[in-house]
């Protein structure tokens, strides 16, 4: 067997910052770290590895068990060996009788290479094949000898390939669930290899009515779903991509599945009858027909928890390329580029007259790495001790994190939130009481400094933030209009204007470098009251603004609503005096200031409590 590598890395003060994650041993490459809970306790891992990139000859299947929550891991037992055929992307399911079932891809007639639609080929043959699984009667500690081939149904996409549907092309990511007395798997099929490696997908399920309870693998029987011969594509007028999807069951029996797109935005759709028919697909959004969730092409996954409510993971952005629906974001760099950070929305379930759907809330930063272009991908989702776990990888170390116990719960309860957070509070003008021209300002803490432990004395992280708190009502839409000025005669300071697209902009100056950001347009209206929060988080270096309890996504007019500030920048503390809209037709309502970067369900809290005013 190769060499494993889990070498530990230094810890770093943020528990979001990736590199506080407990490593998952890999020979290499590491991808999609998913986790079951055995029968005998254990955490059962299994990961598709290889000494090469991915794709690369010899990747294979391997499994791992753990006993202390992913922290360290047994011996790695190859699921399938690196000597043998291609074997990649598996997925786990454990039935009601403990036994553990390992689906995967398998090149088990050793193609060499695959052809794509623009008359080229592709070396790299990890995405086609047989669908295979083995079981594990022994809590992951052996797999069965003998792999058993699925029958899949052929659709209009594998009939048009290059090849007619002889040799088929798919794969899958998507966490397997059991429905009633049912388990359904889910598959990407491709219907053509291209720009982009995957040019066309869609989505189609794998229904098993006997896997639950069936000991001899040779009568376990699969369904192939939707009905008809096209599975889940995108919206009507959307792109040809539609992979990865994700399934979760509602209380009433429904199914809801999300999956990756390169139009903005991810897809998704429900099913009422168990997968054989579904809504026709729409873009994901925060509440039925309301504002899109915008997302690249990068795995988008959905969990039900024990609570009765869904976890979403998600990036938070547009991607580089322009939507079919209108959006231009601009060209440049990789589709699957920007995974970094990652967010976090939690769901609820809310009566229609169709069935159960999902509401989402605002999203929070679960993970992030310094260097931006590092990129997480492919998580788990484990509950374990009421406590919650998540995997992910970077395609080179996986990693296990905890989640806090605050950023869950602010995210589960943020519909009921309406708590005015003292946590911090260092200046706080509340609203019912005139606000003055001139406050005292506080001292903000420093993002960086020199560290005296070093032996080149270069700077130290502090990863510190703060948060600005306020309530106003404009006017008039006049750019250059001062909201909040802090900065003494040299620049420094932070500074709150109005700009020349009617947005609310933040400039932050230590006086050796400046950065800003602003709100999305078209959200501040003159005449209207309206509640906002920017939020400087010096763990990732990003600003954000959370306007009226809505988390700016940059809408229709950029590809991200939230900005990155520079690592370099110290302490933006300039005069000891803040003016309140020295220059503003309008006025202040109220002002809080923090002394740390809140969650956005804080943010959501102040602002839900401002409105019951």
């Amino acid at each position: 067997m190769a060499k494993f590598c889990d070498a530990a890395t230094p810890a770093v003060s943020d528990p979001r910052h990736i590199t506080n994650g407990w490593n998952i041993p890999s020979e290499g490459y590491a991808d999609q770290p998913y986790i079951v809970q055995t029968d005998d306790g254990a955490w059962l891992c299994v990961i598709t590895t290889g000494t090469g990139a991915e794709g690369a000859k010899g990747q294979h299947v391997v499994s791992m068990r753990s006993t202390n929550h992913g922290q360290t891991w047994e011996k790695p037992v190859d699921v399938e060996p690196a000597d043998g055929p291609d074997a990649s992307y598996a997925v786990l399911l454990k039935v009601p009788g403990g036994r553990v079932y390992c689906f995967y891809n398998h090149n088990t007639d050793k193609v060499t290479e695959v052809k794509r639609e623009d008359k080229g080929v592709y070396k790299r043959v990890d995405s086609l094949g047989h669908y295979v699984f083995k079981y594990s009667d022994d809590h992951g500690r052996t797999w069965s000898e003998k792999r058993y081939d699925i029958p899949v149904r052929e659709f209009e996409c594998d009939r048009k390939n290059v090849y007619q549907g002889k040799l088929r092309f798919f794969w899958n990511v998507g966490r397997p669930l059991i429905l009633n007395d049912a388990a359904i798997c889910v598959l990407h099929k491709v219907g053509a290899m291209g720009d982009g490696f995957f040019a066309q997908s869609e989505g189609a399920f794998l229904k098993s009515k006997n896997i639950l309870t069936e000991r001899d693998p040779e009568k376990i029987t699969f369904e192939t779903l939707p009905d008809g011969d096209i599975g889940l594509r995108t919206p009507p007028g959307g792109g040809r991509v539609a992979e990865e999807q994700s399934i979760v069951n509602l209380s009433d029996g429904s199914l809801y599945c999300v999956y990756r797109t390169v139009d903005g935005w991810p897809a998704c759709a429900y099913s009422r009858n168990g997968g054989h028919t579904w809504t026709t697909p729409a873009y994901a959004s925060y509440t039925p027909g309301g504002r899109r969730i915008k997302h690249p092409r990068a795995a988008n996954f959905v969990w039900r928890c024990s609570n009765g409510k869904f976890l979403y993971w998600f990036h938070n952005h547009g991607g580089p390329f322009i939507g079919k629906m209108g959006n231009d974001w601009g060209r440049g760099g990789s589709p699957y580029d920007d995974r970094n950070p990652v967010w976090l929305v939690a769901g609820i379930e809310r009566d229609t007259p169709q069935g159960k759907v999902i509401h989402w809330s605002q999203p929070e930063i679960l993970l992030y790495d310094d260097d931006p272009y590092i990129r997480m991908s492919y998580p788990d989702l484990v509950e374990d001790d009421d406590k919650f776990f998540v995997t992910e990888t970077q395609k080179n170390i996986g990693r296990t994190h905890e989640i806090p116990k605050a950023l869950l719960n602010g995210l589960f309860n943020q519909w009921d939130n309406k708590t005015v957070v003292t946590n911090g509070l260092v200046l706080d003008l509340p609203a019912g009481k005139p606000v003055p021209q001139q406050a005292t300002m506080p001292k903000l803490p420093e993002f960086n400094q020199r560290d005296g432990k070093r032996p080149d004395h270069g700077g130290k992280d502090i990863r510190s933030g703060f948060s600005i708190d306020f309530s106003l009502q404009l006017d008039s839409p006049a750019s250059g209009q001062i909201i909040l000025d802090s900065r003494n005669d040299t620049g420094k300071g932070i500074f709150l204007s109005i700009t020349d697209s009617g947005t609310i902009k933040l400039t932050l100056n230590d006086g050796r470098s400046e950065s800003s950001w602003d709100c999305d347009r078209g959200i501040i209206q003159t005449g209207k009251r309206h509640h906002v929060t920017v939020i400087v988080d010096g763990g990732p270096k990003i600003i954000t603004f959370v306007v009226d309890g809505i988390l700016c996504d940059g809408g229709d007019q950029r590809q991200f609503g939230w900005g990155r500030f520079s690592p370099n920048l110290r302490a933006p503390n300039g005069s000891q005096t803040l003016c309140i809209a020295p220059a503003m037709n309008g006025s202040v309502k109220s002002l809080r200031i923090y002394n740390r970067a809140l969650r956005t369900s804080e943010a959501v809290g102040l602002f839900q409590a401002d409105s019951i005013r």
